[in-house]
């Protein structure tokens, strides 16, 4: 009688937990690749060496006149601020309020990146003091703000009343 193979099972068993472990390598150095802290321009500022070695995602507002287009590329300056609405600690634009970014993208700033519009740059914090943005995020103001105490909508909907006389049986 032939002897029924022992080494097929643990064969399948390592190949298995080689797998598995690929996997999650991959997993984990991928998350850990793509992981991007959200910071302001003064915590970035307070964050030393660290700054310089992690993925970040910095907000502010794009400071007036700043804007230089080459392309799809662009270098701006983000402030901390608006002429309307200072930061503790930013009422005079001094260097901790204010970085420079360069934006090396494959696709062109949006339509919405635009002076005093707020925006949001991903990549990395360079020795030389200029963030290296890799993505750009603007919002439209506009869209987006409150609406003022007792004021009017520009076009209010008309209010009507619809009635409708059912036949008695």
């Amino acid at each position: 009688m032939p002897q029924a193979n022992s080494k097929g099972p643990v064969k399948i068993v390592i190949a298995t937990f080689v797998i598995i472990a690929a996997v999650a390598w991959l997993a984990f150095t991928g998350i850990r690749d793509n992981k991007s802290y959200y910071v302001t321009i003064g915590e970035m500022q307070q964050m030393g060496d660290k700054a310089y070695t992690r993925h970040l995602r910095v907000g502010g507002f794009v400071a007036p006149g700043s804007i230089h287009r080459n392309g799809p590329n662009v270098t701006f300056q983000l402030t901390e601020q608006t002429a309307n609405n200072a930061v503790p600690g930013c009422e005079t634009a001094g260097p901790n309020c204010v970085i420079e970014v360069s934006y090396q993208g494959t696709e062109p700033p949006p339509d919405t990146f635009k002076d005093e519009s707020q925006a949001l740059a991903v990549g990395m914090y360079g020795k030389d003091g200029v963030f290296h943005a890799t993505q750009l995020q603007a919002k439209c103001a506009s869209k987006y703000a409150p609406a003022t105490p007792g004021a009017t909508p520009a076009t209010a909907a008309p209010t009507t009343t619809a009635s409708a006389v059912l036949p008695q049986k």
